[in-house]
């Protein structure tokens, strides 16, 4: 117990060990939210889902601890010309958190081909963001079924790809009692704004709203269950074998970055560049993790120009 109670007093220390930055109030209204169930191999799950637009249809997949919300900036850009569809991975935003093991990307890949058949998505972009990114690719890897025909384009944004040193807030919380013990006492707008922190290049442009909206979901016991569960699943055993097939990827791929990515650094997204031979790469300077919310209008206009070449 004594030695669970200091594991929790290192990773509090290590959360707080930034001054706190003064943040602007995010003045955009939150889209509203639509639920849909679907039926995935581990039961029927009710996913939060926000849409807007017509035309070919759009996936946006967020990243580790955040919610559709990450979208927020590019949707409206997106959506003039495409029906654009935002939806909570398993366990994260509003979505339905079961108290299991389902947490892996292949978990999740399985979830978000359940919805694409049901809700029969044809000439499909999807576009994932670090976590959502290694979801992305899982999709693009499943050659068998009907799948591989509905994808037409992938968009990897700062993806979760390749074996690599993970941030020290994520192997304290592989720590055995410390994930638990942390996040009882670490409350969660401190969590939610060092993580922002730990992604944004510029620290100016975090939101109370964005600490607020990533903080929310972290008050259940359901959601600090399915952060601890995707923590210890996030990197697959496999993850050498896995890279290996990216050469096998032939749908047309976007790969966008920020060379100050200090969560997946660049050279991963160079390196994905080169692995798959379809891929194109977007480069932005003076970004961290989450170009979505850094540079939205870039972001956004990097994949409308891509798509109207694809």
């Amino acid at each position: 117990m004594r030695r669970r109670f200091l594991l929790g007093f290192v990773l509090c220390a290590a959360l707080a060990a930034c001054a706190p930055v003064m943040v602007a109030q995010q003045g955009t209204a939150a889209a509203a939210v639509s639920y849909k169930t679907v039926r995935t191999p581990a039961g029927l799950l009710r996913l939060a889902v926000t849409e807007s637009g017509r035309g070919k249809p759009i996936l946006l997949l967020h990243g580790f601890a955040t919610s559709s919300y990450t979208w927020q900036g590019v949707m409206p850009d997106l959506a003039r010309k495409h029906r654009v569809i935002a939806v909570d991975l398993r366990g994260f935003g509003a979505s339905d958190k079961p108290l299991d093991d389902k947490y892996s990307v292949f978990d999740q890949a399985d979830v978000i081909q359940a919805f694409i058949e049901q809700e029969n998505l044809k000439d499909l972009t999807i576009v994932g963001h670090s976590f959502g990114g290694g979801v992305t690719l899982a999709l693009a890897l499943r050659s068998k079924g009907t799948l591989r025909s509905r994808i037409r384009n992938i968009v990897l944004v700062d993806s979760v790809a390749y074996k690599q040193p993970l941030p020290i807030f994520f192997r304290m919380l592989q720590v055995p009692g410390l994930a638990e013990v942390g996040m009882a006492l670490v409350p969660p707008e401190v969590q939610s704004e060092q993580g922002l922190k730990l992604a944004y290049y510029d620290h100016e442009k975090i939101t109370e709203r964005s600490i607020t909206e990533y903080a929310s979901p972290l008050r259940s016991s359901a959601a600090k269950h399915a952060l601890v569960k995707t923590v210890e699943q996030i990197m697959p055993p496999n993850i050498d074998e896995i890279a290996l097939s990216y050469s096998t990827i032939r749908v047309p791929t976007l790969v966008v970055w920020c060379d100050e990515d200090k969560v997946v650094p660049s050279v991963f997204g160079q390196r994905l560049k080169a692995d798959i031979p379809t891929a194109e790469l977007v480069m932005f300077s003076k970004c961290g993790h989450m170009p979505q919310e850094e540079k939205p209008a870039e972001t956004a206009r990097a994949i409308e120009s891509f798509l109207a070449r694809h």
